[in-house]
């Protein structure tokens, strides 16, 4: 099944296949079989995090925690204020140094002589949220990353029940932390529950938080924030190698998998799953550009 193609000069250049399950009884590709949906997975962590007794300074924080940001200031601002809220410092984070994610933000702080620190990598905000869970309970902080840690295994059995069907594989995502497999069509049933919550349980503070901070989640100009923003009520993540989830209440979830990793075909191929919901979307062209100006687009073809 070919989900969307490159276009240059008229000239089809390359075709791009993938996994799109929908809670509408539709699928293409096979949405039964589990997968690692990388960031995807990190709202219903959240949700973990809120069930294991996390208290957040205020609900913008859970936003940050669920995201992936592009290390703006205002995350970094952010991301320490949670720390120093549970009585911690950066130096308290597992996760890798990195530079800032977003391409203004890194230039910015490497212009001004800056380095790679573990507080800039985009997952800073998760790892904040689960060492103040851990400060809650009393659990270990340094191995709060360890697969059998009471943290890991909280989150775990969260991402399980939204799901509705078991963790299938155990891995570990680019910034050390546990990853939990699942399918493509348990990853959009969870989305869904967090839109069609009760107001006040965790998962709809969860998703209220995102859909209300969406800069949190990502950043100035980018696919998340832009997304959330264009389109009323949408809660929306990006995951890496090709990954996204969606949910807009009263409509239903979509979760896809470009089978190459591309990032390039997410957002049409999103879109498109999005419409099919009976969602009303804006035209957001992924454009080609040969010479430093438009030459082609990436378009859904289903």
């Amino acid at each position: 099944m070919i989900v969307a193609e490159v276009v240059r000069s008229g000239f089809v250049e390359s075709v791009h296949h993938g996994i799109v399950a929908l809670t509408v009884g539709k699928s293409f590709g096979d949405v039964d079989s589990p997968f690692f949906p990388r960031s995807s997975n990190k709202p219903l962590q959240t949700v973990g995090l809120l069930n294991a007794g996390l208290v957040p300074r205020e609900e913008a924080d859970l936003a940050l925690m669920s995201g992936s940001h592009d290390g703006e200031p205002f995350h970094i601002e952010r991301v320490r204020a949670m720390l120093a809220a549970a009585g911690l410092g950066p130096e308290a984070l597992r996760c890798p140094a990195d530079l800032p994610l977003g391409e203004a933000a890194r230039n910015a702080w490497l212009r001004g002589g800056g380095e790679a620190e573990p507080i800039l990598m985009n997952c800073s905000g998760k790892h904040a949220g689960m060492l103040a869970t851990c400060v809650v309970n009393g659990w270990p902080l340094e191995s709060y990353l360890e697969v059998g840690h009471p943290l890991q295994k909280a989150l775990a059995d969260a991402v399980s029940r939204l799901a509705g069907e078991p963790i299938a594989a155990f891995g570990v995502d680019g910034c050390g932390a546990p990853i939990f497999a699942i399918s493509p069509m348990g990853l959009a049933r969870a989305f869904q529950r967090l839109v069609e919550a009760e107001p006040g349980t965790p998962e709809r503070r969860v998703a209220d938080a995102m859909r209300a901070h969406p800069a949190l989640v990502a950043g100035t100009g980018t696919e998340d924030t832009v997304l959330m923003t264009a389109i009323p009520g949408l809660l929306v993540k990006k995951g890496a190698d090709g990954v996204a989830a969606a949910a807009l209440p009263g409509l239903g979830a979509v979760a896809l998998k470009i089978s190459d990793g591309a990032t390039r075909a997410r957002v049409p191929v999103l879109l498109e799953a999005l419409r099919r919901l009976g969602a009303e979307t804006p035209e957001i062209p992924e454009v080609v550009l040969g010479g430093g100006r438009p030459v082609g687009e990436v378009r859904a073809v289903w």
